[in-house]
């Protein structure tokens, strides 16, 4: 009977214990998951990198370039990198437009040519959006706002690398396609003898992240 009852009692001591290790456990994935769930992404202003080309000739040799300010606004906190960028405004100053010409004429060309014959010349502004894990902008160029879909891609962790595509037809700037193409006339002639400025540009921009806890 003493030995029967000591048996009960140690397999009451086991189970509390048992008990006991297993709350203690789902306390500490709590714990883990709530600490999970605070860290918040948000962006690095300073490190969005903006990118462009654009294509000449019939041949449509690429021309690239980038703008050296981005101005960001509105930019908040996310439970993940998207969700931090949705929302996001910013601001590009068309006079920080560089595109590395040995010559320094293209990039006062641009500016006076083709950014200088259409509505609001000084700047190029805009809206990241997201929607059901879709991305894309909203631009505004020429005094027309018009969105651009993008395709993503995460390099690592914490820097995401976004493409895109516009028409400049859509944003009525095709006035200001025609002024660069007759200034760049020889430059924009192929091997064809026919002188031909793109409609289409490339986009891409580069941004950064940080976790905050």
């Amino acid at each position: 009977m003493k030995k029967l009852a000591f048996t009960f009692l140690c397999t009451l001591v086991i189970l509390f214990s048992s008990c006991k290790d297993t709350k203690k456990n789902q306390n500490n994935k709590d714990v883990e998951v709530a600490a999970k769930s605070s860290e918040m992404f948000s962006l690095i202003p300073d490190s969005t990198k903006v990118s462009f080309t654009a294509y000449k000739t019939t041949d449509k040799l690429p021309v690239g370039g980038t703008f050296k300010i981005i101005n960001i606004t509105d930019a908040h906190e996310g439970i993940t990198t998207l969700e931090a960028l949705n929302g996001t405004k910013f601001s590009i100053p068309v006079s920080s437009l560089f595109t590395n010409d040995p010559t320094g004429t293209r990039d006062p060309k641009l500016i006076e040519f083709f950014f200088g014959v259409m509505n609001n010349p000084e700047l190029i502004s805009g809206t990241f959006k997201v929607e059901n894990e879709k991305c894309s902008i909203d631009v505004t160029l020429n005094g027309e706002t018009q969105n651009i879909p993008l395709t993503y891609e995460t390099v690592d962790e914490n820097k995401l690398t976004f493409k895109g595509m516009m028409d400049l037809e859509n944003w009525n700037a095709m006035d200001a396609v025609a002024s660069i193409n007759k200034a760049c006339e020889v430059l924009h002639t192929g091997k064809d003898g026919i002188s031909k400025t793109w409609s289409e540009v490339a986009l891409q921009a580069e941004v950064m992240l940080q976790k905050n806890n």
